[in-house]
């Protein structure tokens, strides 16, 4: 008894501990058009706009989708809010919420965990979104606009793929987690450095999609991809 009180105590303070240090990213709602994109956003310490930042983007599975504003931090916030990174690694962080009734890109399911991507003609209404997102902190923060890095997991990781397809020469390097992507539109981003990580237990997303990319990226010349 007295082992699993001891237990509940530290699940309870590690919950709490991590919600706090979620609490440093600003709640914020971008607007364009009369569409809002809800939004975290976190500054490095001691901020001075006389210097010049990374911006990274995150973006967030299906399970996180909604309207609280909350839920995209649970997978990978604590990584920008360590104070270790924070010291080393200052740079100006995005998280930005797709709608609950939305996706970051258009697909079907054709099993189980394989899909048939329908958004080659343009982005969703989200995603489309992230991106006047992005564009709006180049130009009104301390934003290096040669160190822009995108990063996503499960539906983010297809966000990830999406983006930097679309707009090669925006991202400095993207890290797709549990991703997917039509392999054909990857020789854009060939020169690209990509570091793709997938488990092969994966049942959302089969982990073929990240073994075929980075088979596509390599036989198209790729010498900055890895896959873990």
């Amino acid at each position: 008894m007295k082992k699993s009180f001891v237990f509940f105590i530290f699940i309870y303070f590690a919950n709490l501990s991590l919600y706090a240090g979620n609490e440093m990213f600003e709640k914020k709602e971008f607007i364009y058009k009369g569409d809002t994109l809800k939004y975290r956003i976190l500054f490095p310490e001691n901020y001075n706009k006389k210097n010049s930042y990374p911006l990274v983007i995150f973006f967030h599975g299906s399970g996180e989708r909604g309207n609280d504003n909350e839920k995209q931090l649970i997978h990978g916030a604590s990584l920008f809010t360590d104070s270790v990174n924070r010291i080393n690694f200052p740079a100006i962080v995005l998280f930005p919420q797709c709608p609950a009734n939305e996706s970051w890109v258009k697909f079907k399911h054709t099993d189980p965990n394989t899909f048939e991507f329908l958004d080659k003609k343009g982005l969703t209404k989200s995603l489309a979104l992230s991106k006047k997102l992005i564009d709006f902190y180049r130009k009104t923060e301390a934003t290096d606009s040669k160190r822009i890095y995108i990063s996503g997991l499960s539906l983010g990781g297809m966000a990830t793929y999406d983006l930097i397809c679309r707009y090669p020469k925006m991202f400095a390097a993207a890290l797709p987690i549990c991703g997917a992507v039509d392999v054909n539109r990857l020789k854009k981003v060939r020169k690209m450095p990509i570091r793709i990580y997938h488990g092969s237990v994966d049942k959302s997303v089969s982990v073929e999609y990240s073994r075929n990319a980075y088979i596509e990226l390599k036989a198209n010349g790729s010498e900055k991809c890895s896959i873990f």
